[in-house]
């Protein structure tokens, strides 16, 4: 008999939370600034790059909440897709950047006569959004490939990831990659015609960014409770095991890390309109682990754990960076610390453990 996708409760707080979450943009828009029921503009955008960022935290639950891969270079498949989309965006200023020509600012101030021709039909929407796919999706099906064919895991795989996304972000800073170098892509105005800067354009980015991050849990939730979300639990819990069975883990993790990447891509495709710029310092290290302890403070292996993760701790992130400006990393290390210790399950484990009844002794 298959097993449902969530409890009923579950069911229903999704549902309360995806309603709730709905209403906001048409608060905004439906109240003027200083009513009670206004939501302010910045709202909105703060809570959209959460979506965002819980849908990269949700990404890579699944490879390494179920099927034990800990990638610490996630945030590379994040700033491809965010790239990716940055090239339609930034094809569609047109003459209205600084110098008035039809190349990007960056390009005219290098002294770039034409495109690069890895530019080639980017002012097609349609072309790149099926970049923001490939692109990610590609490179983690090569990397993956002779990584998993290698036998290459645990620490070893994590460092190979972290070098990964190191690598790139080198890349991207040099001027003469034809992606703006330090400053990266910035300065959009306008999405399939429509300005960035007005409100129901930045309502529909949120709807649009919600209802990916609800059918993307739905997506993952179905892969992990079938029969193909068995086997990478079992990839997770005893590979050998499953290969005595008759199994070659190889394509099963293929599969689940190609997806995953790809949906990074998506929420970086989501994330760059809407805040408004990429540049190489997204592919950064520190990112990619900032995902890990959304993922870990959330819950690993729980998928809604990491969402919950990701508003928690970019949240907090919110109002240290504002308050203590010196001490977000220091909070940061010492969150991580404590949920390592205290809390292995994270808030969602947490949260069941409080709802267990205590045995009488």
């Amino acid at each position: 008999m298959r097993s449902q996708l969530f409890s009923r409760p579950a069911w229903a707080g999704i549902l309360v939370i995806a309603v709730l979450a709905a209403s906001l943009p048409l608060l905004h828009l439906a109240f003027p600034a200083g009513h009670t029921l206004h939501v302010s503009s910045y709202a909105i955008a703060i809570i959209a790059k959460f979506m965002c960022y819980a849908l990269a935290a949700m990404a890579l639950d699944l490879v390494w909440g179920y099927t034990g891969i800990l990638s610490l270079g996630h945030g590379v498949f994040f700033a491809l897709g965010a790239y990716a989309h940055g090239m339609y965006l930034m094809r569609a200023i047109g003459r209205e950047g600084v110098y008035q020509s039809d190349l990007p600012d960056f390009m005219v101030f290098l002294d770039w006569k034409t495109y690069p021709w890895y530019w080639s039909l980017t002012e097609h929407f349609w072309y790149c959004m099926l970049l923001v796919v490939m692109v990610p999706g590609i490179l983690a099906f090569v990397f993956g490939y002779f990584a998993f064919r290698s036998r290459i895991k645990g620490v070893y795989f994590s460092i190979i990831t972290q070098a990964m996304t190191f690598a790139f972000m080198l890349l991207f800073f040099r001027n003469n990659t034809g992606f703006g170098g330090n400053n990266g892509f910035t300065d959009f105005k306008r999405i399939l015609g429509f300005s960035l800067t007005e409100p129901l354009t930045k309502a529909v980015l949120y709807l649009v960014t919600l209802s990916v991050l609800l059918a993307s849990l739905m997506l993952c939730r179905w892969i992990v409770s079938s029969k193909l979300g068995r086997v990478l639990q079992a990839v997770r819990d005893s590979e050998s095991r499953l290969m005595f069975i008759g199994y070659d883990p190889l394509w099963f993790k293929l599969f689940v890390w190609t997806l995953s990447a790809v949906l990074c891509g998506i929420a970086g495709a989501l994330y760059v309109p809407q805040v408004g710029m990429i540049n190489p310092s997204e592919m950064s290290p520190a990112n990619s682990i900032e995902m890990v302890i959304w993922a870990a403070v959330g819950g690993r292996g729980t998928l809604l754990g990491p969402v919950i993760g990701a508003f928690t701790v970019n949240g907090l992130k919110s109002w240290f960076t504002a308050a203590f400006p010196d001490l977000w990393l220091y909070a940061l290390g010492l969150l991580f610390i404590l949920v390592t210790l205290f809390m292995q399950q994270g808030i969602l484990g947490l949260i069941s453990q409080l709802k267990k009844p205590k045995e009488i002794v």
